[in-house]
């Protein structure tokens, strides 16, 4: 036989192995190379630019609760030129995009109820308005003189107040998001300088009565409209004593608020002093509670066209040089009164029913 030479298996294995691993490395290497190139030749996806920012849009309105009380008792009311208009769209052409509608509880002409809110409201919304609702907590006018409980609340403690109050809140703004409408900022109580529902709630005796009225409010506005703005309101906007005192007060009795309200009601000869000392009050309520304000109520004599219009002209560009823009906004109190509409004459209407010059600083 002849003789077979064997090869040495055990020599040549890791020669085999050498050149597959090789042959691996080079197999992985040009995979790597590829997928490189390929990663290489295709742009990273640009990230999108971060979106502008939705711009504030600072409010300028009026109070018009009074509306249909005096269409009811034929009351009309024309532009500028003369044409006969809807008030709301007077308001608006004049540069206006608020309006402001007082709420009552149970008054006895049924004015300010809610069912005249919410008509109101409805006119605002399909004129393209905003809206802030004003709770007075009250059957008629609440103010730093008179904070009078509802009748149907007279024999109430303060637990039933507050829940009588959650309740009325909530019966209201429910019934505005029924008919569709969404205000902006909810005001609970009217001028309450020292307090409101009293004697429970009057700051002056018990500020822990007052905080836990507001905070019962709050929560019943942040209930239905999460998103509203709440105001605590207070007049005499250039009084920074009064202002420190109630803000103060409520902050440390757990008193919850967006929006520092305020009214001006100056003459036309000290209007530029009064403008100037809010101007202080309202940076200072920024820099101590960090909050925003807003001019909620302001008036002037009807027969002062010029020096209305200067005073509004001026507080407007006062309150938008608040610190921190956190001035937001400027509104008249029922600037369609004329003709000595129940004895109030701080109108910006003339007895013809036309807006006069003061109006146009809204433009």
């Amino acid at each position: 036989m002849k003789r077979i030479s064997i090869p040495n298996f055990k020599d040549a294995k890791p020669i085999k192995t050498m050149n597959l691993f090789r042959k691996l490395f080079l197999v992985l290497f040009i995979l790597a190379g590829t997928t490189a190139c390929k990663k290489s030749s295709t742009p990273d996806p640009i990230p999108p630019p971060n979106p502008a920012p939705t711009p504030v849009i600072f409010t300028k309105g009026a109070d018009v609760g009074w509306l249909t009380e005096m269409e009811a008792a034929g009351k009309k009311f024309y532009n500028s030129s003369g044409a006969e208009q809807d008030l709301i769209l007077i308001l608006k052409n004049l540069g206006m995009n608020t309006i402001r509608l007082r709420v009552w509880v149970n008054p006895a002409s049924g004015w300010n109820n809610k069912a005249d809110v919410i008509a109101k409201a409805l006119r605002a919304k399909a004129a393209g308005m905003r809206v802030m609702i004003d709770f007075h907590y009250s059957d008629s006018w609440a103010d730093p003189g008179k904070q009078t409980k509802p009748a149907a609340w007279a024999a109430q403690d303060l637990n039933g107040l507050k829940a009588s109050l959650a309740a009325h809140t909530t019966d209201v703004l429910t019934a505005l998001k029924t008919a569709g409408v969404t205000p902006e900022w909810v005001q609970v109580g009217n001028e309450t300088n020292d307090g409101m529902l009293w004697p429970e709630g009057k700051a002056s005796t018990n500020m822990a009565n007052y905080a836990q009225l507001i905070t019962t409010g709050y929560d019943a506005v942040k209930a239905v409209f999460p998103f509203a703005k709440v105001v605590v309101h207070l007049s005499n906007g250039w009084d920074n004593a009064l202002f420190r005192w109630s803000f103060d007060g409520l902050k440390a009795n757990g008193g919850k608020w967006d929006v520092i309200g305020m009214s001006i009601y100056p003459s036309s000869t000290n209007w530029a002093t009064l403008n100037s000392q809010a101007l202080v009050n309202m940076n200072d309520m920024v820099a101590r509670y960090n909050k925003d304000v807003m001019v909620v109520e302001i008036g002037m004599s009807w027969d002062q066209p010029t020096a209305s219009n200067s005073f509004i002209e001026d507080l407007i560009m006062k309150t938008k040089s608040v610190a921190n823009n956190k001035g937001i906004g400027v509104l008249y109190w029922e600037p369609q009164a004329y003709s000595n509409w129940q004895g109030y004459t701080l109108g910006a209407f003339d007895n013809s029913g036309r807006p006069t010059a003061a109006l146009n600083a809204f433009k």
